[in-house]
């Protein structure tokens, strides 16, 4: 069965990734649209990604869309998640639709489905496409005839967004620091996004892996610390300030320091809302997944910014940034909220704002995480994964049903269910087991005081349902 995930609907091409089940989504969603609208006109945006094959997915897409009399606005190029999203929202359109399997390996694809808010679909929405799926899939065909033409336009996404990413980032003071950022590209759609608007704003820049590669240089296209070794020497060898990567769609980043070191996304969550908090003197609300780091919570309760938990998926964080929530929200996998900004997760703007803040305030990345840590005290963050078996699948529910009160030697002190199993001990322990959204695979988190700790905690959760 076809289901959507934390981000969308992803698997291995040509096993469950394949065309006939593209035609078949890509029906389903029209299928929704209809029944939400009407019979007056209905446009949808487009776009994909650098992977194998997404540019076919998309003029598949575009032509079944067309045959149904919606307008299709489609991408000239690859883009960023969040340029469709911007698209979307500019253009006034009913929804918007990406083929990205985002970080993923190279052997998946993926289809992402924002709607009229240009924000990831909620699963009220999904379920109803899901019942679609589940309706026609039993002898679907297309027809064989050709779209009309006048109802697919091809569009640049790019200059909309570096326009719109223009008046959200103090790009004077990176100039007046004369800052010099290196530029992970990751082989993705970044390319001419991140290193143009520094390049254009005169910022020095450093880029690499500036190009596509439906490969992604043999690694799967994911910021993560294996990942940007080759980030972290063209730190060092060219004498940046900082690094910073973008993944496949450009929605996630990644940031190393002025030494090349890996700067974990927790930590750089923390480090911009405090940026955001006591230097900009923003407030309102504060959203973090569950398996994010609990120095939002310290940051929150010092500056008196109420905080609310999510699922795990943006989409909960971009409910909660439409309805006027929150004027910060973050996820430990890279991804951020910010007020007056996107409902959508933007890599490329993180970065960006990393850049600026280590600008304003004068300060190297290193010096701020020291003083981040000296005011709210240093947390270490973890995970590790398991394939998903029937069996793992069982264990992991049974934990869900009857958590333990002790676990590993601590005491349990309270207890989440809201996506998997979260067991929170004191000093803002903690530690998660839930199924991916994305891929099959149980995953494990924690955070503690220390790596010693974070290790034997998941060490321990890995061994529960092992």
């Amino acid at each position: 069965m076809i289901r959507f995930g934390t981000s969308g609907w992803r698997g291995v091409m040509g096993e469950e990734f394949t065309f006939h089940n593209v035609r078949v989504v890509v029906q389903a969603i029209a299928n929704h649209l209809r029944k939400t609208y009407g019979d007056g006109p209905i446009s949808v945006v487009v776009g994909f990604d650098t992977r194998f094959l997404s540019e076919r997915y998309a003029l598949e897409a575009a032509k079944l869309l067309a045959r149904n009399r919606i307008e299709v606005f489609l991408a000239e190029r690859d883009a960023p998640s969040q340029a469709l999203a911007y698209q979307v929202i500019k253009r006034k359109c009913q929804g918007g639709i990406n083929f990205t399997a985002s970080f993923n390996p190279p052997r998946y694809n993926g289809l992402k489905f924002n709607v009229e808010t240009g924000a990831p679909a909620l699963p009220e929405v999904t379920d109803v496409i899901e019942e679609e799926i589940r309706q026609l899939m039993p002898g679907f065909s297309t027809l064989a005839t050709h779209a009309p033409g006048e109802s697919v336009s091809r569009i640049d996404f790019q200059a909309d967004y570096l326009a719109f990413l223009q008046g959200k980032i103090d790009f004077g003071v990176m100039q007046a620091a004369k800052l010099r950022v290196a530029a992970d590209l990751l082989y993705g759609t970044s390319r001419e996004y991140l290193d143009e608007i520094l390049e254009e704003n005169g910022v020095e820049v450093e880029s690499i892996h500036g190009y596509v590669d439906p490969y992604f240089g043999g690694v799967s296209p994911s910021c993560t610390e294996e990942n940007l070794a080759e980030l972290k020497a063209h730190v060092l060898e060219t004498k940046c300030h900082l690094g910073v990567a973008t993944d496949a769609d450009g929605d996630r980043f990644g940031i190393v320091d002025e030494k090349g070191a890996f700067v974990h996304p927790n930590i750089i969550l923390a480090l911009l809302l405090d940026y955001l908090a006591r230097v900009k003197g923003w407030r309102g609300g504060v959203a973090r997944s569950v398996t994010t780091t609990h120095l939002l919570d310290r940051i929150a309760r010092k500056h008196d910014l109420p905080l609310t938990k999510t699922k795990v998926g943006f989409k909960y964080m971009a409910d909660l940034f439409l309805k006027g929530r929150i004027m910060f929200g973050g996820e430990e996998s890279a991804c951020i909220a910010v007020k007056d900004h996107l409902p959508e997760k933007d890599g490329i703007f993180a970065g960006l704002l990393v850049a600026e803040m280590i600008a304003a305030t004068g300060r190297s990345l290193g010096g701020l995480r020291e003083a981040l840590f000296k005011e709210y005290g240093e947390m270490v963050s973890g995970e590790r994964n398991l394939p998903l078996t029937p069996e793992r699948a069982k264990r992991l529910k049974a934990l869900i049903q009857n958590p333990p009160s002790k676990f590993g030697g601590r005491k349990v002190v309270s207890v989440e269910t809201i996506d998997g199993l979260k067991l929170d001990f004191d000093e803002d322990r903690w530690l998660v087991l839930r199924l991916s959204g994305t891929e099959p695979l149980i995953r494990c988190y924690a955070e503690a005081e220390t790596r010693e700790a974070v290790e034997a905690l998941l060490k321990k959760g890995l061994g529960a349902v092992k």
